[in-house]
C-alpha cells in the first residue's frame, strides 16, 4: 500500500480548501467511482475532472439569489453529484443541510422550514411528488433543482440540473471562510421528538477526520465503499472528507439491495457500516450452514475456533498453538467464500451507529475480516472512539481519538470535550445549553465504563433505561440486541417501564413464518399457535439467559409487519422510534400485563 501525502487541517482551514489542495496535489489520481446507468459500467473520475464539475456547479449557484450563511439542502443518494453540490456550496460560504432520501415528507418539510433553506437539490419526480402534501411548508424555497427532468406547472422555480448548469457563466467567486464558519446543519433522527439541527463548523469536521487518520492508517491505494447515506455524519466525515484528506478513493454503491454485487465488482479495502449489515451477512452464512451436512458444520466450528485463536495471537493476547498451522487450510476451505462476498481484499471495516454484539464481531474477526467497532454522535462530528487495528478489543468501542477529552459523570454519563464538539443546535438555545455545559463538555446521554487502558464500553442510554415497579433498572438495547441474534427474530423491542417484569415485541422473519406453516399445517393462525408461542418465548429467554433474573422476558408478542422508515417506526438511520412503536402497539403492551391473557400471543400488525 502506498502512503499518500495527507493534508492537515492547519494547511487548508476549510473543507473547500481541502478539496482544492487535493486537486493540486494529485490532479490525475482516481478519486470517485460510480455506476454509469446508460452504459451499465463502472466509471472513475479523477480529481481534476471533479474540480471542473465543481466549478460549473459553483458558477450556477452564483447566479442564484444566495448569500454567505444561507442554507441550501440536498436530498440525493450517494454519488459524485452530492460532492459537486457540497463543495460548490461551501466554497460560496453557503450552509449545507443534508436530507435523507427515504425520510418522511413531514420530516423533510420540517427541516427545510426550520433551517430556512432557500434551495433544494433532489433526484427527480418521485421525491418531488412525495413532498406535495407539504407544499405549503416549502414556500421558503427559491429554487428546486432536479437531477432528472421534472415537470410541475404549478412550480415556476423548478429547474432541471443540466439546463441550470448549461446557463451558468461568469467568473468564479470564493468566499473567504474561516475554520469556525458554520459549514453544515445536520438534523438528528428525532427518535423522541422533532429533529434538532446540529451546527458543525469547518473546524469541527476537519478535526474529526484528521483525528481519525491518526488512529487508523489509510493509504492512497485504499478504496472506500460508500453506501451509508452521505446525510449520515459518519459516512460524510469518515467516508468522504477523510479519504479526501488521505488521498484515497471512494466508490458509491448503487443500493443496499445490490450491495453484495457492488462489493464483488469494486473489491473495496475499507467499508463503513452499521452493525445490522454484518448481522445480516452472518445470518445468511449461518442459514446456509444449517443445510449442510453435520461434518461440514463441525468443520466450520473448528475453523471458527482456530480463526479466533489466530486473531488473539496476532493481537498479542494469546500464545501460539500448533493448531494455528491449519489456518491456511481453513482460510482456503472455509473463510474464502465469506471474504470473497465482501470483495476479497477488505483491510478493515469500521462499525458504528449501534452496538455490535460480541458473537457477530467474533464471527468476522475469526474469518480474518478486521472489524473495528467505534462510537460517536452527530454532535461530535461524529467519531469519539474507535478500536485501533493493532489492539482491537471487540467487546469495547475502542479508545479516544487524538485531541478528545473524556470525563465520566457521577451518573456514569460520558462527557466529551474537543475541537469536534458542535457549535450548538440551530435556533434552539435551550437544547444547546442542556447539551454543552459552561466548561465546554458535551453531555452525550450515553452510560459508559472505561478500563485502565482507556478502552470505552457503552453500557446504556440515560433516557432508554427501563425502571421496573420493584426499582430494578434495565437497558433494553442490550436485551434487544441479543434477541435479534436469533435467526427467527428480525426486530425486537423490550417493554416494562413501571411494570413488575419485562415483555418483548418481536417481529419475526418471513422465512421463519413460511417454515412454521409447513411445520404446523393445522394452525389457523400460525403466530398464535400455542406450541410455537412457547417455543419463541423459550428462545427469547435462552437468548437473554446471561442477564440478571429480573431481566427475564416473561411474555412476548409476535408481529409479522416490520418496522420501517416508510411506516415511521424507524429513523432514516435505522434506529427504532421507541415512542412511536409503543404508541402504535399501546393496547397490545397494556394487554401483556393483563393477568387474564396468555403468556404469549400475536396481534395483527
Amino acid at each position: 500500500m502506498r502512503r499518500s501525502e495527507c493534508i492537515e487541517p492547519g494547511q487548508v482551514h476549510t473543507i473547500p480548501g481541502l478539496f482544492q489542495r487535493r486537486v493540486a496535489l494529485a490532479p490525475e489520481a482516481p478519486a470517485f467511482h460510480y455506476y454509469h446507468q446508460p452504459s451499465a459500467q463502472w466509471q472513475c473520475m479523477d480529481w481534476q475532472t471533479m474540480a471542473h464539475c465543481v466549478n460549473r456547479w459553483q458558477l450556477a449557484l452564483q447566479q442564484e439569489d444566495l448569500h454567505p450563511g444561507d442554507r441550501v439542502a440536498i436530498m440525493l443518494g450517494n454519488n459524485p453529484w452530492w460532492v459537486m453540490f457540497d463543495q460548490a456550496a461551501l466554497a460560496l460560504g453557503l450552509v449545507v443541510v443534508p436530507l435523507y432520501v427515504a425520510d418522511h415528507a413531514e420530516n423533510i418539510a420540517y427541516i427545510l422550514q426550520h433551517s430556512g433553506s432557500k434551495l433544494l437539490l433532489l433526484n427527480g419526480q418521485e421525491q418531488w411528488q412525495r413532498l406535495q402534501p407539504m407544499r405549503a411548508q416549502l414556500n421558503g424555497l427559491l429554487r428546486v433543482l432536479s437531477i432528472k427532468p421534472l415537470q410541475d406547472p404549478r412550480s415556476k422555480n423548478l429547474v432541471h440540473v443540466e439546463q441550470w448548469l448549461a446557463n451558468a457563466s461568469g467568473r468564479l467567486h470564493h468566499y473567504p471562510a474561516r475554520p469556525e464558519t458554520l459549514a453544515s446543519i445536520v438534523y438528528t433522527s428525532g427518535t423522541t421528538g422533532p429533529p434538532k439541527g446540529v451546527m458543525l463548523s469547518h473546524r469541527n469536521i476537519l478535526s474529526n477526520a484528521w483525528a481519525g487518520l491518526q488512529h487508523i492508517q489509510v493509504y492512497s491505494d485504499d478504496v472506500f465503499l460508500s453506501f451509508l447515506p452521505l446525510s449520515h455524519t459518519l459516512e460524510r466525515t469518515i467516508g468522504y472528507y477523510l479519504p479526501m484528506m488521505a488521498g484515497a478513493q471512494v466508490a458509491y454503491a448503487r443500493s443496499i439491495a445490490l450491495l453484495g454485487e457492488d462489493m464483488r465488482a469494486i473489491r473495496p479495502t475499507i467499508m463503513i457500516a452499521v452493525p445490522r449489515i454484518f448481522e445480516r451477512i452472518r445470518e445468511k452464512a449461518l442459514a446456509a450452514l444449517a443445510h449442510k451436512a453435520p461434518w461440514q458444520q463441525r468443520l466450520f466450528a473448528m475453523a471458527q475456533g482456530t480463526g479466533w485463536q489466530a486473531f488473539l495471537y496476532q493481537q498479542g493476547k494469546a500464545r501460539w498453538q500448533p493448531r494455528l498451522l491449519l489456518m491456511p487450510l481453513w482460510q482456503q476451505l472455509v473463510f474464502r467464500p465469506l471474504l470473497q462476498a465482501v470483495g476479497g481484499r477488505m483491510r478493515f471495516a469500521i462499525c458504528g451507529g449501534a452496538a455490535l454484539q460480541k458473537e457477530v464481531g467474533r464471527f468476522f474477526l475469526a474469518a480474518g475480516l478486521s472489524l473495528q467497532q467505534g462510537y460517536g454522535l452527530t454532535e461530535h462530528s461524529p467519531v469519539a472512539t474507535v478500536n485501533p487495528l493493532h489492539d482491537n478489543r471487540p467487546q469495547s468501542v475502542g479508545t479516544l481519538l487524538q485531541g478528545v477529552e473524556a470525563r465520566i459523570s457521577e451518573q456514569g454519563e460520558l462527557l466529551l470535550r474537543s475541537p469536534c464538539v458542535m457549535m450548538g443546535y440551530w435556533n434552539n438555545h435551550e437544547a444547546t445549553a442542556a447539551a454543552i455545559d459552561a466548561e465546554g463538555w458535551l453531555h452525550t446521554g450515553d452510560l459508559v465504563c472505561m478500563d485502565d487502558d482507556g478502552y470505552v464500553s457503552i453500557t446504556g442510554r440515560i433516557k432508554d433505561i427501563l425502571v421496573l415497579s420493584n426499582g430494578e433498572k434495565i437497558c433494553p438495547l442490550d436485551l434487544e440486541a441479543m434477541l435479534m441474534l436469533e435467526p427467527e427474530i428480525d426486530q425486537a423491542l423490550v417493554v416494562g417501564e413501571g411494570k413488575p417484569w419485562l415483555a418483548a415485541l418481536l417481529v419475526v422473519t418471513p422465512e421463519a413464518i413460511r417454515r412454521w406453516r409447513q411445520q404446523y399445517p393445522e394452525a389457523v393462525d400460525i403466530l398464535q399457535h400455542p406450541p410455537l408461542l412457547q417455543y419463541m418465548l423459550k428462545r427469547a429467554q435462552q437468548a437473554t439467559r446471561e442477564f440478571p433474573g429480573y431481566a427475564k422476558i416473561r411474555r412476548v408478542v409476535l408481529l409479522d409487519s416490520p418496522w420501517t422508515v416508510e411506516n415511521n417506526l424507524l429513523t432514516p438511520t435505522l434506529k427504532q422510534r421507541r415512542t412511536a412503536i409503543l404508541a402504535r402497539y399501546q393496547d397490545v403492551t397494556e394487554a401483556l400485563y393483563d393477568s387474564s391473557m396468555s403468556s404469549a400471543f400475536r396481534v395483527k400488525s
